[in-house]
């Protein structure tokens, strides 16, 4: 393990590295970073699509590379891995477990220790907890398969030795943030939800300092 995230280094000048950067929740985590003073290096396939991530350092490579990733993360405090996939009513999707493995891998090879992971609510013992709609239409209908891949990824990360953190957002919204989120653990009583990617953003980047959710998947929501 690297050096505790509450290392005063650390908490003065984070360097990070974003995966799923270009993602319109990734675009608001590398903003917010720019605008805290921190050291961005973003992962990227199309370094075209970073046209408004100035600031940011790219490196051109695949998430599921661990060379490419290895490259990424040298000399990182932390990683914040936003990576999404579309809707996939039909097909398997094996994108988001195989990168998580490729970057656990890559992360102790590096000796980067903190990993905060964006995943979604339906993941793990988050599911059925996302109201009537989301659970038996949008759910089954579009997001299954989707899914079996997010628990993978999140198995994965569990079952490292990372410094890990997963959030699971509730719905997510394009509307303005509010600065602030519900973080819930126990979902005995929550049955749906949105929340902002603005806010989710600065729920994220607020982990990376913070070992308040260490090893813990919280859901966050309005």
């Amino acid at each position: 393990m690297t050096t505790s995230t509450t290392d005063k280094t650390l908490a003065a000048a984070p360097k990070i590295l974003v995966l799923g950067a270009t993602g319109p929740t990734g675009r608001h985590i590398v903003s917010q970073a720019l605008a805290r003073g921190y050291d961005v290096t973003v992962l990227l396939r199309s370094p075209d699509k970073a046209t408004d991530l100035m600031g940011a350092k790219i490196v051109v490579g695949d998430a599921r590379d661990e060379k490419a990733l290895r490259q990424a993360v040298k000399d990182r405090d932390a990683v914040i891995s936003a990576l999404g996939t579309p809707a996939s009513p039909f097909r398997e999707v094996t994108l988001l477990s195989t990168a998580a493995r490729a970057l656990v891998n890559s992360m102790k090879t590096e000796h980067v220790s903190r990993l905060v992971t964006i995943t979604g609510m339906g993941a793990g013992d988050s599911a059925g907890h996302g109201g009537f709609l989301f659970d038996n239409v949008i759910f089954p209908l579009l997001l299954r398969r989707v899914y079996v891949d997010k628990n993978r990824q999140e198995a994965i990360i569990k079952g490292s030795d990372v410094d890990w953190t997963i959030v699971r957002p509730a719905i997510l919204n394009n509307k303005p943030g509010r600065g602030t989120a519900r973080t819930l653990t126990d979902l005995g009583d929550f049955h749906g939800g949105s929340i902002s990617r603005a806010d989710v953003a600065k729920f994220t980047l607020d982990q990376v300092n913070s070992d308040a959710w260490l090893r813990k998947s919280p859901l966050i929501t309005w």
